[in-house]
Parts: C-alpha cells; sequence; structure tokens
C-alpha cells in the first residue's frame, strides 16, 4: 500500500460519519473470554452507555476460554466483514490481533483497546487504549506482598496467559517491585491459562513442593479464585500471605474471610463503558486521547464495604 493511499485511509479515520463509511450502526465488543465476570462487567459497562446512544447498536462476544486466540481472530475479522461502526477490543494475543487491526484500518473502521496493549507494530492501527496501567498495578500489589509477608523468604507467582500485554506489565511491574524493595526468592510465574480449575491445581502442587512459603500472588480473576480455593482445601487460608487480582464475588469473599489480605481491582465497567463512549466520539468526527488510563483500586478487608470499592467490585 502507497503512502498516499495510508494518508487517505488515515485521514478517514480521523474524520469519517458513520453513514458515509460503516456499513452498519453496530458496534462491535469483543473481549478474550465471554465465561469471566469480568468481561461480563465490561459488557454490563459497554450495555448502559450504549443506551445513552440510540444511534448504535452494539453486540457483546468472546471466545469460551482466553487461551482460544484464533476464536478472537476470527470474531474480529468477521466484524469487519461486517462492516461495523467500530470495535471495542480486548486482545488476548499481542501479536496475533495485529493483521486483524491493520485490516480493520484499511477498512476505515476504528479500534479501541481495552486492557490488554497489542505489538508497537500495530500502534497506528487503532484509535485510543483503555486500560489499567498494569505496571503500577502490579507494583501496587507487590507493595501490599511485602508488607504482609515481609522482606525474606519465599513467594509464588500464580500467573495467567504468558505473553498477554496485561499479564507482561502486571506480573512484570509485581517481580521488579519486588527485587528491588526486597529479598523475596519468587518461585515461578506459573501459568493457569486463566483457567481457576487449572489455577487450583497448581497452587495446591505449589504449596506441597514449598511448604516455607511466605506468600502467594494470583494475577487476575479465575487465577487468584482457583488460588483461594486451594488455600483453603488446603487449610493454608490465613497462614500466608495472598494478594489477587479483579473483583468478583468469590474474590470478595475470599477477602472478607482473611484468605486474601487483598485485592488489585480493575474498573471493568469503565473499560466497557469508555470503550462504547471513546468509539462514539471518533464516528463522530470528536478527537480522543491515544491512551486513557482506567484505574486500579486496591482492596481489603477495611475498604471493602466503602465506596471507592464497591464503585469498581462487580
Amino acid at each position: 500500500m502507497n503512502k498516499i493511499v495510508c494518508g487517505a485511509i488515515a485521514a478517514a479515520l480521523m474524520a469519517f460519519t458513520a453513514p458515509a463509511f460503516a456499513g452498519s450502526n453496530e458496534i462491535a465488543v469483543i473481549v478474550k473470554s465471554s465465561a469471566s465476570n469480568f468481561w461480563q462487567n465490561v459488557n454490563k459497562g459497554a450495555t448502559a452507555a450504549i443506551a445513552k446512544h440510540p444511534e448504535f447498536t452494539m453486540t457483546f462476544q468472546g471466545p469460551a476460554a482466553e487461551a482460544n486466540v484464533a476464536d478472537e481472530v476470527n470474531m474480529v475479522e468477521n466484524a469487519i466483514n461486517r462492516k461495523v461502526a467500530g470495535i471495542v477490543l480486548a486482545a488476548s494475543d499481542p501479536d496475533a490481533l495485529t493483521p486483524s487491526l491493520k485490516k480493520a484500518w484499511e477498512n476505515a473502521i476504528p479500534v479501541v483497546l481495552i486492557d490488554s496493549a497489542v505489538s508497537k507494530d500495530a500502534d497506528k492501527y487503532y484509535q485510543a487504549f483503555l486500560s489499567t496501567d498494569n505496571k503500577k498495578a502490579g507494583e501496587l500489589c507487590a507493595e501490599a506482598m511485602i508488607k504482609a509477608a515481609g522482606t525474606e523468604g519465599k513467594i509464588a507467582i500464580m500467573s495467567y496467559v504468558a505473553g498477554v500485554g496485561s499479564e507482561i506489565g502486571r506480573v512484570g511491574g509485581f517481580t521488579d517491585y519486588i527485587k528491588a524493595h526486597s529479598k523475596l526468592q519468587i518461585v515461578g510465574p506459573f501459568y493457569s491459562q486463566s483457567q481457576m480449575a487449572t489455577a487450583l491445581n497448581q497452587t495446591i502442587d505449589t504449596l506441597a513442593a514449598n511448604p516455607d512459603l511466605k506468600g502467594i500472588f494470583g494475577a487476575n480473576e479465575p487465577t487468584a479464585n482457583g488460588m483461594g480455593r486451594a488455600l483453603a482445601q488446603t487449610g493454608k487460608a490465613g497462614q500466608l500471605a495472598a494478594i489477587g487480582f479483579d473483583g468478583n464475588q468469590d474474590l470478595q469473599d475470599f477477602v472478607r474471610n482473611g484468605t486474601l489480605q487483598g485485592i488489585a481491582v480493575q474498573g471493568s465497567f469503565q473499560m466497557g463503558e469508555k470503550g462504547i463512549e471513546t468509539i462514539a466520539k471518533i464516528v463522530k468526527g470528536e478527537k480522543v486521547e491515544k491512551s486513557i488510563d482506567t484505574g486500579v483500586v486496591f482492596v481489603t478487608k477495611d475498604n471493602l464495604d466503602k465506596p471507592e470499592a464497591k464503585n469498581v467490585l462487580y
């Protein structure tokens, strides 16, 4: 594709209107998995936002599991073929979705990313990125871990899908902070593929292999859920520092009963809500910020029932 054509496409994306360029008024919200409460909360936010924009309709879908990257790619390709007005996308793989993002860009379909980054080569193919600052969120969890577990001994990291943008920032931020501010030794990370049952079994094995473990970190909702259940099943709940990530009802209950000392909770509702709002602005020709921080709140037993936590828990 020559520079003139590329320039024309870029110009179109900056100022196009839905009737002129889109084949429909549909905004497609495509997430990593339709099975997780986290992504269903994104759906709730998107649904709330679309109600304020009767000029658009919305569809929501995601693979059965976050590891099913090919399924998500097909969903994006199908949305492009439907000539949707815009796509709100949580990319399950930073590289695999790049060709689809390029195709959307070539077809003047705006894309707003949520939650996870894509490869730097794809930067020009999307118009905005809404996410938690995962590096800072990981550091926040590490700070809480050191406070609860101390500065020496062993801790384990129970992660989810290796190489995903959010995982790189989150676990990387956690690991770097631990290394810089303590003498804690790290066991893992272990990857659950965002499957609760896998995380449960991995945690049981890790606890058995490391009876002297002083702390454990579960880096996303299904992983932290499996981790909490393993701690309860093995009688280790409350006996070592446990920090989770995300905020569904199970994780809230684990905080309330002391199985987990705290959870870092993202603004998942806000991702869906602001994702729709941002697409609507782009389609109408309004300028938007390239990067939008949707925030994180660290929830403990002390603030579990306070407004700051209630606003992000789901």
